[in-house]
């Protein structure tokens, strides 16, 4: 009886197969998506040991719980409820590995040869009051007695000091290094409404931020340290408040904005017509030369300083924009976000207040000593400007210090002349 019924349930007739076979694809087609909503969702926490600080505990847990979760759906594949619990789970996983990397943010201790906590040294990611709003800042450093450099942040308007951070790590030793999250960036993203964006509320904080580390470590002058949009409000402060440092520091330095992007915006017009891309060229004429105005200046600005990064061979900004956030640990997922959402909408805030810069009539003497380092083919801030501006400006000392290739400190030779010229130049004018 029991071979009977074996051999009977085996033969199923055409309609039954017919019927069957529809239902058997819709099974396959939502588990598919099943599987592929679990790995999008699972994404987030396999990412955390990569791109955050959260603690391994908790990343292991999150994981674990995930992995349950995925395998809770292949073996309750065919049961609708049990995979939208499965899914429901996955969800709750994928919002606490935002959430943990969002709140556990720290960054890595310094250590000595034995492996612990370098005695006397600090490590902090913290938020800081600054004329009324919470802002935030990194301060990293073997020893808190060495005398501060503040790291005003990337370019931009509107790239935060987390972002280039570890062009600092080797200056740790030397300087107690405090990176600047400025307002409208990163960490600091809500911190100030975009409409209040100005260089008033820029230089007030970053000279209130100043005076709190003056207050915090003792000190009665801070060093200070700009790069490109950055570089502007190092000179604003060095100008306008030149008692609380000892020293202004900068890499591709912002000399006279308009000028500066109507000679970058032919340079790249001219190598698109020499490289025949006349799509890109096309492109450039449409938009026409800079300075740019309206709600999104940021697209025809980027469309010639992409082609001024293939120039120099440094990657496009279109691109290491938004992927270089997800590399800071420092920063949680919605930083991250949060980074390339503020760098947009600041620079369509600040940039066009920048039209009528020029240093060389604004900023002719400065009274603290000054350090540019340029790059000898920076066609991003314009090596020939930033020289014309260093031979006419008068400071009490002054230094122009020559790297190789296009813009910033990323090569290991650049960056050695950095280090060096940091530790045997700049960081004696603190005795003084």
């Amino acid at each position: 009886m029991n071979s009977h019924w074996t051999l009977s349930s085996r033969r199923r007739t055409a309609p039954e197969r017919l019927a069957s076979s529809p239902r058997r694809r819709a099974v396959a087609w939502k588990t598919a998506l099943a599987l592929v909503a679990a790995a999008v969702l699972l994404l987030p926490v396999m990412l955390l040991p990569l791109t955050t600080r959260v603690p391994l505990p908790v990343w292991l847990s999150l994981l674990l719980v995930g992995l349950a979760g995925v395998i809770w759906l292949a073996v309750r594949r065919r049961q609708r409820f049990a995979q939208l619990a499965g899914v429901g789970i996955l969800i709750i996983v994928a919002v606490a590995a935002v959430i943990a990397s969002q709140v556990m943010t720290t960054t890595a201790p310094i250590t000595g040869m034995d492996g612990r906590r370098l005695p006397g040294s600090i490590t902090s990611v913290e938020k800081v009051e600054l004329n009324g709003t919470e802002q935030w800042i990194m301060i990293r450093g073997n020893d808190v007695s060495n005398p501060v450099l503040l790291n005003l942040g990337m370019g931009g308007p509107g790239g935060g000091g987390f972002f280039n951070a570890t062009e600092f790590r080797p200056l740790e030793e030397h300087f107690t290094v405090v990176s600047w999250d400025e307002p409208g960036t990163g960490k600091s993203y809500g911190a100030v409404p975009f409409n209040e964006l100005n260089r008033e509320r820029y230089v007030a904080d970053a000279v209130a931020l100043t005076n709190l580390l003056r207050e915090r470590f003792g000190q009665q002058k801070i060093f200070v340290y700009g790069v490109s949009w950055s570089s502007i409000l190092g000179i604003w402060l060095a100008r306008e408040n030149p008692e609380l440092y000892h020293a202004f520091v900068s890499s591709g330095q912002m000399v006279n904005t308009t000028e500066n992007d109507r000679m970058g915006y032919e340079l790249a017009l001219r190598h698109l017509d020499e490289q025949g891309d006349t799509r890109r060229a096309e492109e450039l004429r449409r938009n026409g030369p800079p300075p740019y105005h309206g709600n999104n200046v940021v697209s025809p600005y980027v469309a010639f300083l992409d082609v001024l990064n293939e120039i120099m061979g440094t990657p496009r900004f279109s691109l290491i924009v938004p992927v270089i956030p997800f590399f800071v640990p420092e920063y949680g997922y919605v930083d991250k976000i949060n980074h390339t959402r503020g760098l947009i909408e600041t620079f369509n805030v600040v940039y066009p207040q920048l039209e009528g810069l020029n240093f060389k009539e604004q900023a002719q003497e400065l009274q603290v000593p000054v350090y540019f380092f340029v790059g000898r083919q920076d066609v991003n801030a314009m090596a020939s400007l930033v020289e014309e501006y260093f031979n006419s400006l008068t400071a009490p000392g002054k230094k122009l210090i020559w790297l190789e290739g296009g813009h910033g400190l990323g090569s290991a030779e650049n960056q050695n002349v950095f280090i060096d010229e940091m530790i045997t130049q700049v960081r004696p004018l603190s005795r003084r």
